[in-house]
C-alpha cells in the first residue's frame, strides 16, 4: 500500500530543492493564512525554518495578530509559489491544524538566530500599535544594552508554530491554465489518499 502522506513530503523536498537552486528570490518564502473567532481572514508572508513529517514550522510573537488568531482557531493554510519552476511557475498548498512546539526546538532556533534578529523579538511588541520609529528605535537600544556581553535568551511569548498538514496540493503550472494538480488528503481515521483535480 502506497504511502501517500511520504509521498507527498518527499514529493514538496524535491521541489523545494529545485526552488532553492532557482532563481527564486526566497524560496522558503510562504504565505500563512488564518482567521478569527468569526472566520475572518487574514493572510501575511512569513519564512518556513523547518519541515518534517511532523509538519511546517513558522517562528512569530505568539501575541501578534497571527498568534492571537491561531489560539482561538488553531488551523492555518500555507502557500508557496515558486514562479520561476518548470513551465509556469509551481504552487503548493497546504491546510492543517497549528500547534506551538516544544520550548527545546524553540530554544535552539531562536539560538541560531542573528544577534540583532533576537534583539529585535524583545523590542517588538510585534502587531501592536507603534507611536513612533523613535519609540522603537529606543526599545532596541535598551534590549541591546540589558543583554551586553551575554547571550539573548528567547523572549516569552515568542516560539515556534508547527502546522500539522491534513490537506497538502501540488498545483503545476502549464500554459492556457491546462494545470496539472494534485491532492493528497487525510481521512477521520488517519489514512492518506491522492487524487487529481481538475485545473
Amino acid at each position: 500500500m502506497t504511502d501517500f502522506y511520504t509521498e507527498a513530503l518527499n514529493t514538496f523536498a524535491a521541489l523545494f530543492d529545485e526552488a532553492k537552486a532557482s532563481a527564486e528570490f526566497e524560496p522558503n518564502a510562504m504565505t500563512v493564512a488564518t482567521a478569527d473567532a468569526q472566520g475572518r481572514p487574514s493572510a501575511r508572508t512569513v519564512l518556513l525554518k523547518a519541515f518534517d513529517a511532523r509538519g511546517f514550522v513558522f517562528y512569530t510573537h505568539l501575541d501578534s495578530h497571527k498568534g492571537r488568531e491561531l489560539k482561538v482557531n488553531p488551523h492555518a493554510a500555507l502557500l508557496f509559489l515558486w514562479r520561476s519552476l518548470r513551465e509556469a511557475g509551481i504552487q503548493v498548498r497546504i491546510e492543517g491544524r497549528v500547534e506551538e512546539v516544544d520550548a527545546a526546538e524553540a530554544d535552539a532556533y531562536f539560538a541560531s538566530r542573528p544577534r540583532m534578529s533576537q534583539i529585535g523579538a524583545w523590542a517588538s511588541l510585534q502587531s501592536h500599535t507603534l507611536g513612533s520609529r523613535e519609540e522603537f528605535d529606543a526599545r532596541v537600544a535598551s534590549a541591546e544594552a540589558s543583554f551586553a556581553g551575554r547571550d539573548v535568551p528567547r523572549p516569552e511569548g515568542w516560539s515556534g508554530l508547527r502546522v500539522v498538514p491534513e490537506r497538502i496540493e501540488f498545483w503545476y503550472g502549464a500554459q492556457f491554465r491546462l494545470h496539472e494538480r494534485w491532492c493528497y488528503e487525510v481521512d477521520a481515521e488517519g489514512q492518506w489518499s491522492k487524487r487529481q483535480l481538475y485545473p
